[in-house]
């Protein structure tokens, strides 16, 4: 039987050409705890959503988990995703990124 929430959450795929892009466009908006992202089309608040960022750094590598939108944005277009699962490599990457953003 398949558990009902998991049919209930939207996938939120996003790829990025480059760490750079990445960084610009997406990390200032990242922390451990969570992300804004930006989009024209932001989800209720209470939406679980399965995330997966693909960032291109010295290999393709990609961030995974889920999340609970907790607030929405008009300007700039988004919403705000509270991180409630990641696995230990996504956490990582995430630790490697914030790392960089302050370098």
């Amino acid at each position: 039987m398949t558990n009902a929430r998991e049919n209930e959450r939207v996938t939120i795929n996003k790829e990025f050409d480059s760490f750079a892009q990445f960084m610009e466009e997406y990390v200032t908006n990242i922390s451990r705890t969570g992300a804004f992202v930006k989009t024209s089309t932001p989800l209720p608040v209470g939406t679980e959503v399965d995330l997966r960022f693909t960032v291109v750094m010295d290999g393709i590598e990609t961030i995974e988990g889920v999340g609970l939108v907790v607030r929405v944005e008009t300007d700039p277009a988004g919403m705000g995703v509270v991180f409630r699962e990641l696995n230990s490599y996504s956490s990582q990457l995430i630790e490697k990124l914030l790392t960089a953003r302050k370098a």
